[in-house]
């Protein structure tokens, strides 16, 4: 009897097995999905070969997709310097170490999956990777933040240039390292008393002038749920309710000039956000943009996350898309200037700048598609009462002439 129901035993043990491994399966599949292209090569079609400045870093290297490139050799030696002086705050700089490697093995698997390609570097060396870049920033970030922690010499903050082509280094698609990854190890490592920051207010200070909107506010707004770093930057440019305007209609796009000669009146717009452009009763506002060393790297670097991220929806994209069509020739770019809309290039340079972005979108995620509508029937409106105009100026004329 015992013989016979042992069977039916096994049989129940190897359904519970074969559940457990589907949802397993299932799990692995999703998490797969979650992380997946986070941090990836920029596809060719979206950059020219001569336009690598935009991708691939000139100082430093962050993460393993640019790691071990000779050119970047000497940053290496200061990321060693800057984790030295951040573990050296404790008193037992050994077990800080150990502490922190053995969290990082933990996480290993889940920061491989935020790279869009495989990482052939051997679980050693990607641990050492994680390590030495994430606490390089947490240091840079702490000592831009607590200006005494600043050592004399240091190459990074005694010129001007070199730490704003290392700011820029930080805001490529290519070279990060995730997000959470810098959280966990900046829970583990000594913070200077000086410094009562979280790690997302250190890095809103360190980026503040690449940031869109007040910091204070940003602050508040922020949880931590990021990326990387160039995911923290993208998420300050975001609006509150960012929806897709939809609508049935076809979507024509005009320049300034055109707009200005259809009655179209065009406005500086103060908001703190970038991509709060809007229409109402004829008049076109739009938020000011400070072009400057790091726009076009920033806006290229933006799209390219959207591009690459399905779960990013694509309004910078949708705003260069928009700002192209208004601004196609150099009377379009001084309209602009004028209106203190664009400031800090010459009106020829920011159509060039502006031309020379590649961006992609399909209708269904133009998110200005329900503003171009708008401004659409405005013009047509428009169109219909100046003839009405006509026709009454000339019926007026014919009358007097009959009389």
């Amino acid at each position: 009897m015992e013989a016979e129901r042992r069977p039916r035993r096994d049989a129940s043990t190897e359904i519970a097995q074969e559940h457990e491994n589907f949802v397993l399966s299932v799990r692995e599949k999703m998490e797969k999905v979650s992380y997946s292209h986070c941090i990836c090569k920029i596809p060719d079609k979206l950059f020219n070969h001569n336009e690598e400045k935009y991708t691939i870093p000139a100082l430093v290297s962050i993460g393993p997709l640019h790691h071990g490139k000779e050119k970047f050799t000497f940053m290496e030696g200061q990321k060693w310097h800057y984790v030295n002086t951040l573990l050296g705050r404790t008193s037992n700089m050994k077990a800080s170490l150990d502490i922190c490697v053995r969290k990082l093995k933990e996480l290993e698997g889940r920061a491989r999956k935020c790279y869009g390609e495989d990482v052939t570097l051997e679980s050693n060396k990607f641990i050492e990777v994680m390590l030495l870049d994430g606490l390089f920033i947490i240091e840079l970030f702490l000592k831009l933040a607590v200006k005494s922690l600043r050592r004399r010499g240091d190459i990074i903050f005694n010129t001007h240039e070199t730490f704003i082509r290392l700011r820029s280094d930080l805001i490529l698609l290519e070279n990060q390292i995730p997000f959470f990854i810098l959280r966990e190890l900046f829970i583990l490592v000594p913070i200077p008393k000086q410094c009562s920051l979280s790690l997302t207010e250190l890095a809103l200070h360190f980026f503040r002038s690449m940031i869109s909107g007040d910091v204070q506010i940003l602050q508040k707004k922020f949880g931590q749920d990021f990326s990387h770093l160039l995911d923290l930057v993208h998420q300050s440019y975001l609006p509150t309710f960012p929806t897709v305007q939809h609508s049935e209609a076809k979507t024509n796009l005009h320049s300034a000039t055109k707009l200005k000669a259809l009655g179209v009146v065009i406005k500086k717009f103060k908001n703190d956000n970038l991509l709060n452009i809007n229409f109402f009763d004829g008049v076109l506002q739009v938020p000011p943009l400070n072009i400057n060393d790091h726009t076009e790297i920033l806006l290229r670097n933006f799209i390219a996350m959207e591009h690459c991220n399905q779960n990013c929806s694509k309004l910078v994209t949708s705003y260069v898309y928009l700002i192209r069509y208004l601004v196609q020739s150099k009377e379009d770019a001084r309209l602009f200037c004028q209106r203190c809309i664009f400031n800090g290039l010459e009106e020829e340079n920011i159509v060039l700048m502006f031309t020379k972005i590649h961006v992609e979108i399909d209708v269904e995620e133009f998110y200005y598609k329900g503003l171009c509508d708008q401004i659409d029937k405005y013009g047509i409106s428009g169109k219909k009462e100046k003839m009405l105009k006509v026709l009454a100026r000339f019926c007026r004329k014919a009358k007097a002439l009959i009389t």
